[in-house]
C-alpha cells in the first residue's frame, strides 16, 4: 500500500502561481510513477502531468504545458506541481497518484491504484 497527501492548495487570482506537494508513505516511493489529475465541479477527471520513478520523463496536459511544472524528491518521497500563470479554468480538485501504467496508459487514471484524497485549487478571475 502506498498513503498519499496532498497539500498546497487553495485561492488564488488569476495570473498567480501555487505550488502542490504530495507526501508519500508505505511502499518504496522511488518504484512508482506519479501522476496529477484533476477534476473541476460538473466535469470528468484529466490528466495533468506525469513523471517517471526515476524523474527524468516527463509528460503534461496540453492546457498546461509551459505554465505548469512537476518534479519529485525520491530521498523525501515528495511530488510537487508548481502551477504558473493560473486561469480560472484551473479551478479544480487536484489528485495525486502513483502506480505503473504500462507505455501509453499514463493518462489514464485507472491505470493507478493509489490516490490522495485532493486537494482544492481555486482561480478567481
Amino acid at each position: 500500500q502506498v498513503q498519499l497527501v496532498e497539500s498546497g492548495g487553495g485561492l488564488v487570482q488569476a495570473g498567480g502561481s501555487l505550488s502542490l506537494s504530495c507526501a508519500a508513505s508505505g511502499r518504496t516511493f522511488s518504484n512508482f510513477a506519479m501522476t496529477w489529475f484533476r477534476q473541476a465541479p460538473g466535469k470528468e477527471r484529466e490528466f495533468v502531468a506525469f513523471i517517471r520513478m526515476s524523474g527524468f520523463t516527463t509528460y503534461y496536459a496540453d492546457s498546461v504545458k509551459g505554465r505548469f511544472t512537476i518534479s519529485r524528491d525520491n530521498a523525501k518521497n515528495t511530488v510537487n506541481l508548481q502551477m504558473n500563470s493560473l486561469k480560472p479554468e484551473d479551478t479544480a480538485v487536484y489528485y495525486c497518484t502513483a502506480g505503473h501504467p504500462e507505455s501509453g496508459l499514463e493518462y489514464v487514471g485507472s491505470a493507478y491504484p493509489y490516490w490522495g484524497q485532493g486537494t482544492q485549487v481555486t482561480v478567481s478571475s
